[in-house]
């Protein structure tokens, strides 16, 4: 069973260590395994095998057993449990360009607990429509349809431009979270939870690193 500390007393970089874990668990227990150390579970993920136990420490109230390690299902449903993956969270979809096509018809959401339930979108084509099984409707009944529905979550994914737009439409029907594929900055309430997803940012870095790797290798 998982312990009862709340997770807003989890460092982020704990909580952003999770679903790492747990991609690797299922993988252990899909290949048979039924139990695994935490040393083991650190030098596949390389990590460090103390702050693994440290984790692994807040989300389960069961120790590892002394050679057999921790048993695994136990693992994954402690880690399911901490972070909400065992209620799947409906969500609603704004942008149903091909970003948000990609994202509609990524299966492996509904593994953490994501199932996205509604698309928006401004262009009167795809109004009426569905992207890989999710109904597409007028993004100017964002609002009220989240509401009817009571989705908490949103994703935006639509041009910069509007973003903002969009967000505040969400936020109105009563979303509480939001992730945001725009590269906007979004101005909302602070009791409004917002992960952005920026890819000009993630691409910098990434081309930054090949420059480094590359100029070592000469």
């Amino acid at each position: 069973m998982g312990n009862s500390k709340e997770i807003t007393n989890v460092s982020k970089a704990t909580i952003g260590r999770m679903p790492a874990y747990l991609r690797y668990l299922k993988e252990k227990e899909k290949a048979g395994e039924r139990t695994i150390s935490s040393t083991a579970i650190a030098e596949d993920l390389k990590l460090n095998a103390v702050q693994v136990r440290k984790d692994l420490a807040v989300i389960s109230s069961v120790a590892g057993k002394p050679k057999l390690g921790f048993e695994i299902a136990e693992l994954i449903a402690d880690i399911n449990r901490f972070l909400g993956y065992d209620n799947v969270t409906d969500a609603v979809l704004v942008g149903a360009g091909g970003l948000g096509r990609a994202l509609a018809g990524y299966g492996g959401f509904r593994n953490y607990g994501l199932n996205i339930v509604a698309a928006f979108d401004a262009d009167p084509k795809l109004i009426g429509t569905k992207i890989n099984g999710v109904p597409v409707f007028d993004a100017a009944e964002i609002a009220p349809l989240v509401r009817r529905l009571n989705v908490l979550i949103g994703i935006i994914a639509v041009p910069k431009n509007a973003a903002g737009q969009v967000a505040d439409a969400l936020v109105a029907g009563g979303v509480r979270a939001i992730w945001n594929f725009a590269s906007a900055n979004l101005s909302l309430p602070e009791n409004i939870a917002v992960k952005n997803e920026d890819m000009a940012a993630s691409l910098a870095i990434l081309s930054k690193r090949l420059a480094e790797i590359l100029y070592n290798e000469k």
